[in-house]
């Protein structure tokens, strides 16, 4: 695979940063990693550790190319999600340690999403998002109804509310699982916490990839700074890996 990646993670207005991201490269497979801890939960930041921990050593310990991406992603989030229940067992259910994420399979040519809650994961050709995975939240379902559109979702007052998150609650929480979506020369995968695309619509966060005569780090890492800016004073960990792909 001929690839270039990149992550940032910047704290933003807070106390300390609950997010978490990484991006695994073997030579058959990558996976692209961002937890983000729920702040209004104990031990946030720990939810999110533990989540990517647990989806990063099952990737790693596992024959590549995966044969199933899709039964592969299901099985581990939803390791993941017993590993952080287990944090919250001695706590009252609404202080459980919670996180949402966003988790992308590149491999043959394609790419395979997985996320639960509002993580979000986007696909960009030629500097235009050719489409994002859905949140799970009430203001995610409004959009889908044409209730709202997805600029008054970025005002709206419950656009921080998600319906499902890994921990908490023992059963598997919902979880969305793409089918293989194929990819072509030049195309940028971008997986990212809500404190990177809280505040931008699409063609804004587009410009990671119409930018060619700068990195796929510098373009990440302007998208960063455009988000810490819009949301000032009260930004949120800002978060994000990014994949630019190159051909097989």
């Amino acid at each position: 695979m001929k690839i270039e990646y990149a992550k940032v993670s910047a704290l933003g207005d807070r106390q300390d940063n609950q997010d978490r991201a990484a991006v695994i490269v073997s030579e058959d497979a990558v996976i692209m990693l961002v937890f983000d801890g729920m702040g209004g939960h104990t031990d946030g930041a720990i939810a999110a550790e533990v989540g990517m921990k647990t989806v990063q050593d099952l990737f790693t310990s596992a024959s590549l190319p995966l044969l199933d991406p899709q039964g592969f992603l299901y099985m581990a989030l939803s390791q993941a999600h017993d590993q952080v229940v287990k944090l919250g067992e001695d706590h009252e259910v609404d202080l459980r340690p919670r996180a949402t994420c966003a988790v992308c399979l590149i491999q043959e040519t394609g790419s395979w999403w997985a996320h639960i809650g509002d993580s979000r994961i986007y696909l960009m050709r030629n500097g235009r998002v050719v489409t994002r995975s859905r949140d799970h939240s009430h203001v995610e379902m409004l959009i889908q109804k044409g209730a709202i559109t997805e600029e008054e979702a970025l005002d709206h007052p419950m656009r921080n509310f998600v319906e499902c998150c890994v921990g908490g609650d023992r059963p598997a929480p919902d979880m969305s699982i793409t089918r293989k979506m194929p990819l072509n020369d030049g195309d940028v995968l971008l997986a990212c916490s809500d404190g990177l695309w809280s505040g931008m619509n699409d063609s804004e966060i587009a410009q990671i990839s119409a930018v060619k005569s700068i990195s796929l780090a510098e373009n990440l890492k302007s998208l960063s700074m455009k988000a810490l800016t819009m949301n000032a004073p009260y930004s949120d960990n800002t978060t994000g890996t990014a994949l630019l792909w190159l051909g097989d």
